[in-house]
């Protein structure tokens, strides 16, 4: 059994397709469907069971599972960057992937892979090479970051980064992210004002070297993220920390271009004040260090942001689609 927490989220619920499609449906899927339409992520999917997240995680100390998990794949988290509540951050993000931790260590022939995120690189003045020695060293800009690089750094502590994989996601985007409400990448944001307005929003730069618009972010669609992520299941002697992204920062101008080529609209760009308590906590730059993931034998080949973006909004935005296994998707 492979158990995905976060199963029924924006990255979970694309692994598990990415699973069906290599015919794969011994899953379990972990997650909270609370109230919204989350839920809906699953409906076309293929899995043994499902788990409210904290009746999987007594279950699975209890015994319960004996020894018919064979791997983990946890991007159950909270994933707001302006979530307020720390004590929640810090139970639902640390907490709980310690505990999964400790199980994992008991059993450690279970593949463990767990998303931290490239919000733990704060202002990007350590740079962006994914190196377990530099993760004490990494200052991030708010509590959603600090809660990954908590466990990041227990990991390390604990020495399981030798055996777990850790993935630093960088600026992913894709289908499946309905339910993300203010947490939904610009693309699914933007898309309605474009079609319907002609018009997309971005945020003014506050530093002399960006433009307004020209912000550099390292922008990956969810199908390559999550090839990515499957390599390390499929290489199950790898251990360490990954970065996750294409290695190209792209600006936000030229997001938003791709949006409105994809439309076939000629583009119309405002730009709008940037929130105050965003001003002190914002990312201008991000770009993934892919040598290390490179190395590791990795080779997948990342779609350019203008297909990428194509793909999204002409095949799920505007038909409002979900992730599908028996779609004929790439």
């Amino acid at each position: 059994m492979i158990v995905v927490t976060g199963g029924a989220g924006f990255i979970g619920s694309s692994l598990i397709w990415h699973l069906n499609k290599r015919g794969i449906d011994d899953i379990i899927v972990v997650d909270r469907l609370g109230k919204g339409e989350k839920w809906r992520n699953l409906v076309s999917l293929r899995f043994a069971e499902y788990f409210d997240k904290e009746e999987f995680i007594e279950r699975l100390e209890s015994g319960f599972f004996g020894g018919n998990i064979t791997a983990i794949l946890h991007l159950g988290a909270c994933s707001s960057t302006t979530e307020k509540d720390a004590d929640y951050l810090a139970k639902n993000n640390y907490q709980y992937s310690v505990r999964l931790g400790k199980w994992w260590e008991k059993h450690s022939i279970v593949r463990f892979i767990y998303a931290s995120s490239a919000a733990t690189y704060g202002d990007g003045s350590m740079g962006y090479v994914d190196d377990a020695g530099v993760i004490d060293k990494l200052r991030p800009l708010n509590m959603y970051g600090y809660s990954k690089q908590m466990f990041d750094l227990y990991a390390l502590r604990q020495g399981w980064l030798r055996n777990m994989v850790a993935i630093k996601y960088f600026n992913v985007f894709g289908p499946n992210e309905y339910h993300k409400a203010d947490m939904r990448s610009v693309v699914n944001k933007a898309f309605m004002r474009a079609r319907d307005e002609g018009v997309i929003s971005l945020f003014k730069s506050y530093r002399p070297e960006y433009g307004d618009g020209q912000q550099l972010r390292d922008f990956i669609y969810e199908k390559d993220a999550v090839r990515m992520t499957l390599f390390f299941m499929d290489k199950p002697d790898i251990g360490g920390v990954y970065n996750i992204g294409t290695g190209i920062a792209r600006s936000w101008n030229d997001l938003a271009k791709a949006i409105f080529s994809a439309l076939k609209k000629e583009p119309s760009i405002e730009y709008i004040p940037m929130p105050e308590e965003l001003k002190g906590k914002y990312q201008y730059f991000t770009e993934a260090d892919l040598r290390k993931l490179k190395a590791a034998g990795c080779d997948t080949e990342c779609m350019k942001l203008e297909d990428s973006v194509r793909d999204y909004v002409c095949n799920y935005l505007k038909p409002q689609l979900y992730l599908d296994p028996q779609r004929q998707d790439t």
